[in-house]
């Protein structure tokens, strides 16, 4: 399935700080230049900060096997943490000086698209002859491909199964009727824990795309129509309405509005919560810090009597190629490499992630048991984040927070908030 920009972050991994130095000076040295050997060899740079979150040297390994099979292509790896990939992107965007080949969050594409800095992939795609029909999806402005995600990170519901328990739960929820329920129960059973864990902070306002927006995208719904914002819409508000209540009935923990991601996932840790929706890619590090938690995942619920594919939200390592490099053909020739099923079956796999070529599988034989149970979860809904492809994504869920915190706190009504919202955001992709 193809995301439109009419519909990312990742977690940060740390490397040696001469890598973030390196990465800085081809940002800002036009590392998309012309770097052609005498004898005809070809070095693409490649700025990410995959490998910085992978085992170490798993993904030099995957890079080799590249160039062993194609022996006139270099690649340089820039790999640096998450945010520091980040500043130094968005810098080598505004001056046009990008490594050939780019990790992207779906989150910039929008900007970098418009400012000339990234190339557009279709045409690529195109004149290389290559089947776009294997890409999981592919993020796309005005119908043409900037961005493709090579591995996706998905954020299912997670239960603590023995609070679920001892609050005499028997099923896992599946609607919102029984996850309002469920939430009551287990705040009922006393001491300092709660249902269900909202992170509103505004300095980092991704709260409302995976703990808010998920609802509605769970149950098929769209906060856009026509690539217009529509937050006054009956869906978005029923969802507005569905936090409001959990939060007057004291399901939600306490702290919403100053928590962020990290502190959610460590209140579930700490048993002080009994359900979450989180990154597929904190098992580990939860079992890691809990071993004696249990704990499992299942489908975000829909609306009562909801029977279509279930949207499940998601973060990507997208991938973009410079519009400035002079070598276009060889740096698609790696995306597509990257790309293809055995590779990506691969990087999936040492990625604890979901292929963006949805013919690779990645193997489960010594992975934690919840991943097989988190694909199953994917593969029988479709991944969701209308986010990715918006201009100032972060700008809009932060004034989207800043109205629900006030709903929250009962300093505004639910129409009024989503009214500002709706104006907010009008102003941006209107």
């Amino acid at each position: 399935m193809a995301v439109r920009a009419t519909r990312m972050r990742r977690v940060v991994g740390t490397v040696a700080a001469a890598t973030t130095v390196a990465l800085a000076a081809a940002c800002g040295s036009g590392g998309s230049g012309d770097d052609t050997a005498s004898d005809g060899t070809v070095t693409l740079e490649f700025a990410q900060w995959w490998g910085a979150e992978l085992p170490a040297g798993e993904f030099d390994k995957i890079v080799n096997d590249f160039t062993a099979q194609n022996p006139n292509i270099k690649i340089k790896l820039l790999s640096a943490p998450y945010a520091s990939t980040k500043q130094q992107l968005i810098t080598g965007a505004a001056s046009k000086t990008l490594p050939d080949v780019v990790g992207l969050d779906g989150a910039w594409v929008n900007d970098f698209a418009k400012q000339g800095a990234i190339t557009d992939l279709s045409k690529l795609m195109t004149d290389a002859k290559y089947d776009a029909g294997q890409l999981a999806s592919q993020v796309q402005l005005e119908g043409k491909t900037y961005m493709i995600p090579v591995v996706n990170f998905v954020y299912p519901l997670f239960v603590n199964k023995d609070l679920l328990t001892k609050a005499g739960v028997a099923e896992v929820p599946a609607t919102r009727s029984q996850f309002l329920d469920a939430a009551k129960k287990i705040s009922a059973t006393g001491g300092d824990v709660k249902g269900w864990v909202l992170p509103l902070d505004t300095a980092v306002p991704n709260g409302v795309q995976n703990d808010v927006m998920s609802w509605l995208w769970a149950s098929g719904g769209s906060m856009l129509t026509g690539g217009k914002p529509n937050l006054t819409s009956p869906q978005v508000k029923s969802v507005v309405e569905y936090v409001k209540t959990l939060n007057d009935a004291g399901a939600i923990a306490p702290g919403s509005l100053t928590m962020k991601e990290q502190d959610k996932v460590e209140k579930f840790s700490n048993g002080q919560v009994g359900m979450m929706i989180d990154s597929l890619a904190h098992i580990n590090l939860i079992k890691k810090n809990k071993p004696d938690l249990k704990f499992e995942v299942a489908a975000l619920p829909a609306e009562d009597g909801y029977t279509g594919k279930r949207g499940i939200p998601y973060a990507s390592w997208g991938i973009g190629i410079s519009d400035s490099t002079e070598h276009k053909a060889e740096a698609f020739k790696f995306v597509s490499y990257l790309l293809s099923k055995e590779t990506n079956a691969k990087l999936s796999t040492i990625a604890n992630g979901f292929p963006g070529n949805k013919n690779a599988k990645p193997d489960f034989s010594d992975s934690d048991p919840l991943f097989k149970t988190a694909f199953d979860i994917y593969q029988q809904g479709y991944p969701a984040n209308e986010f990715v492809g918006l201009p100032k994504s972060e700008d809009l869920m932060r004034s989207f927070a800043e109205q629900l915190q006030l709903v929250l706190a009962g300093k505004t009504s639910v129409d009024d908030a989503l009214a500002k919202s709706q104006e907010s955001w009008s102003s941006v992709i209107g």
